[in-house]
């Protein structure tokens, strides 16, 4: 029973495509990834050059070269929200002015050999000042602390809200003070929360650090609840907000803060050294002498393996073969609801689980010798992954959910057959597992599968978007169709012998479905906060070994259970291995 039973998955990528289909599907993706690679370089510049050299001019480094001078050499950064406000426009005056990045930073990285999340207010757009969504970015990257309970570093070098936009970022539920909320949160969970003030820190700015265990100040740094400019107005005083609120107050009077340092450099050592001090990883215990190991096929190879044409199948065990150590994987419940695969695997050395979509036609157990297209969620699919699922979180193991996904099955015997019933069970185990959950939108995210297979409404830690993942209710062409239902005979075709009235039918359908492609970019889901990051499909190896082994890092945070008495072998025992 102790025995986890990893075998080998996938294939050779020339047995799997020919050579046309390889260069046809490499063309398609990296066209992709060029579109990405120029449009987060586009929102790691800021507003440009010359701010960087403002911020050179006063001594100081840049958020981007903070983040970089704090993490461990080597260590990757894993950007959360890159393109929050992506295209978004705010007209001050007839100017137009843009967010990048909603003016902060927001990333996964290692320092001193632990993951953390930072967080960095860009000092190069607007002096590091909260736009409308810069909140809710910040708010989302603490609960990714929350949740996996590693350090958050806070890099403050804000000065409050931008004003000419406070009315969409001051009030409502998730509005800036939900940040000070939540950093009480992470107290009250004993996260560790480090802070480094590096210059202006005003109003919403200045509390933002105050709840964190330390508080570091370089000598230009000052936290104040109005700056100089306001009291002077208010009062008619002769002040500097460093005077009001510095080092010298705040160190030394105040007690707001622990230490000062000369400069940027010192802060961030000083930062380095505070994580230090906190609980090492317990990630090298939980590999029980296991060493991470590559997968057998190379991870790149995934930016080879999907089609341009959405509605073109592609074999989802050798997904897994490249994100997986060694390609070796544990396959539960193979032979019941074929068009989905649960697995467990190891990835960087730690067990997780997974839950992928089968795409193609896959066999149909109430017809004997008939198949049903793949990509859908029937009853006996649905029962096994909420059997799936509830085990991972009763093991204490990771959850990966890869999605790609159509929607449910639909008709009269699907619903004679409890599909509502079978579904809200589903969505009751993901609304309430304990478990690190991870949801990645492959291709398709449709209808109430995406909700289903623990989409974003369901408070996974982290959800990814591939550059070819689509988010809606229901495709373009199929949207048009049921908006255009009554014009289309039975065969969709229009039903109208006037010319006329045909090419006035057929140009609203087409606009219809070109809107909905448009609302379907996951650039668009990213710029709302409908999808968290978006990443090339042969980044998400690297991206699982950084959320897999920051899920094991805290001591004593959550259940972890001994492979030896996982739940997941009785679900063996009952339906049998691969």
């Amino acid at each position: 029973m102790a025995h986890v039973p990893l075998r080998p998955v996938g294939s050779a990528q020339d047995e799997l495509l020919d050579e046309r289909e390889r260069a046809r599907n490499q063309a398609f993706l990296a066209e992709k990834a060029a579109v990405l690679a120029e449009r987060r370089a586009e929102v790691a510049a800021g507003w440009g050059e010359k701010y960087v050299e403002r911020v050179h001019a006063k001594g100081k480094l840049t958020a981007w070269e903070r983040v970089q001078a704090l993490k461990d050499e080597g260590a990757p950064v894993r950007a959360v929200g890159t393109f929050v406000n992506w295209g978004r426009e705010f007209d001050q005056g007839g100017r137009t002015l843009y967010s990048p990045g909603a003016g902060v930073i927001t990333a996964m990285t290692q320092v001193e050999g632990r993951w953390v999340v930072v967080i960095a207010n860009d000092n190069t757009v607007a002096s590091g000042s909260w736009w409308p969504q810069s909140p809710e970015k910040i708010e989302r990257a603490q609960e990714i602390g929350l949740h996996l309970k590693i350090p958050v570093i806070y890099l403050v070098d804000c000065s409050g809200l931008f004003l000419p936009e406070q009315s969409l970022s001051f009030p409502g539920r998730t509005g800036a003070g939900h940040i000070f909320k939540r950093n009480a949160e992470l107290s009250a969970a004993g996260v560790p929360q480090i802070a480094g003030v590096f210059g202006d820190c005003i109003a919403g700015g200045g509390y933002m650090p105050i709840i964190s265990d330390r508080v570091y100040m370089t000598e230009q740094a000052y936290m104040v609840i109005a700056g100089a400019a306001l009291i002077k107005g208010a009062k008619a005083e002769h002040l500097t907000s460093l005077g009001i609120g510095g080092p010298e107050v705040h160190v030394h009077q105040s007690g707001c803060a622990d230490e000062r340092v000369p400069d940027d450099e010192a802060c961030l050592a000083a930062i380095r050294q505070e994580i230090a001090r906190t609980a090492d990883s317990a990630a090298p215990f939980r590999r029980g002498g296991v060493a991470p190991a590559e997968p057998a096929f190379d991870p790149k190879e995934l930016d080879q393996l999907f089609p341009p044409d959405h509605r073109t199948m592609y074999d989802a065990r050798e997904v897994l073969a490249r994100l997986l150590d060694r390609s070796q994987m544990w396959e539960l419940m193979p032979h019941v609801g074929q068009e989905m695969v649960t697995a467990v695997g190891r990835v960087n050395g730690l067990y997780c689980g997974f839950i992928a979509n089968v795409q193609g036609p896959v066999p149909d157990p109430e017809r004997p010798g008939k198949q049903k297209p793949g990509g859908i969620l029937y009853r006996d699919g649905i029962a096994k992954i909420a059997t799936f699922a509830r085990a991972c979180d009763d093991d204490g193991i990771p959850l990966v959910w890869l999605q790609d996904i159509s929607g449910f099955d639909i008709g009269t015997e699907a619903e004679a057959r409890g599909l509502l019933g079978y579904g809200s069970n589903l969505i009751y185990g993901n609304s309430t597992a304990r478990n690190p959950v991870f949801t990645v939108l492959m291709r398709k995210a449709s209808g109430a599968g995406y909700y289903a297979m623990a989409g974003l409404p369901y408070e996974p830690v982290l959800q990814l978007s591939t550059t070819i993942a689509r988010q809606s209710v229901m495709e373009g062409r199929t949207l048009a169709i049921a908006a255009y239902n009554t014009k289309l005979d039975d065969e969709f075709a229009i039903a109208s012998e006037d010319p006329e009235e045909r090419a006035k039918i057929a140009a609203g359908m087409a606009a219809v479905e070109e809107r909905i492609e448009g609302d379907m970019d996951p650039y668009r889901a990213a710029s709302q906060r409908d999808t968290d990051e978006i990443i090339s499909p042969g980044e998400l190896r690297d991206w699982l070994c950084c959320l897999v082994e920051a899920s094991y890092q805290a001591q004593g945070a959550r259940r972890v259970k001994n492979p030896r008495i996982w739940s997941l072998h009785e679900i063996e025992a009952l339906h049998g291995g691969a």
